[in-house]
């Protein structure tokens, strides 16, 4: 495994890799190397994890990842593609795929992803595999809602962090770092 932080709108993120796949993106603990207040977007790599062998192709998936990403909150990216590798369950990871489906700008309730899913009664357990998702932006939870049109948990900085990344779909707006 290798790791990469990159500083974004929404705090300092830490991408992971491995195998030549992006495996999660969660907030980073700690400064950025190289970034200091106010400073443009700024990555730094860790060596590899002991017994692990990172590949070039991680290194590469994780710049692809931060450039992605910086587009993303730049307003200038509406889908990513990236080699991804999310660990979980087999309902977990149909809710993922499921939840990469839904475009940009666009919400959907647990109720009815669940439906989607053939499980109409499992809207708990969609929440629950939202909550696990080991990659949000890029499997984007954040635009799963709550029935009513109101906002539910989101683990990546809370509901505010999730209205944030909705306006800025809804609006087609940047969100600058810094």
């Amino acid at each position: 495994m290798q790791t990469m932080t990159t500083d974004t709108p929404i705090g300092r993120l830490e991408l992971v890799a491995g195998a030549g796949a992006l495996r999660e993106i969660r907030l980073a603990e700690g400064p950025t190397e190289g970034a200091g207040a106010g400073a443009p977007a700024a990555a730094g790599a860790s060596a590899p994890a002991p017994g692990d062998a990172a590949t070039d192709g991680d290194r590469a998936v994780l710049e692809q990842a931060r450039r992605q990403l910086a587009e993303y909150f730049a307003g200038t990216r509406t889908t990513f593609d990236l080699p991804l590798a999310p660990e979980g369950t087999a309902f977990q990871r149909r809710v993922w795929e499921r939840l990469r489906a839904i475009g940009y700008g666009e919400t959907v309730s647990y109720g009815a992803l669940a439906a989607a899913l053939d499980a109409p009664n499992a809207a708990r357990a969609v929440g629950t595999a939202c909550g696990s998702n080991p990659l949000p932006l890029v499997v984007p939870c954040h635009r799963v809602i709550g029935a009513a049109g109101d906002l539910r948990g989101f683990g990546l900085g809370g509901l505010e962090v999730k209205r944030r990344l909705l306006d800025l779909e809804a609006g087609g707006l940047s969100m600058p770092v810094g």
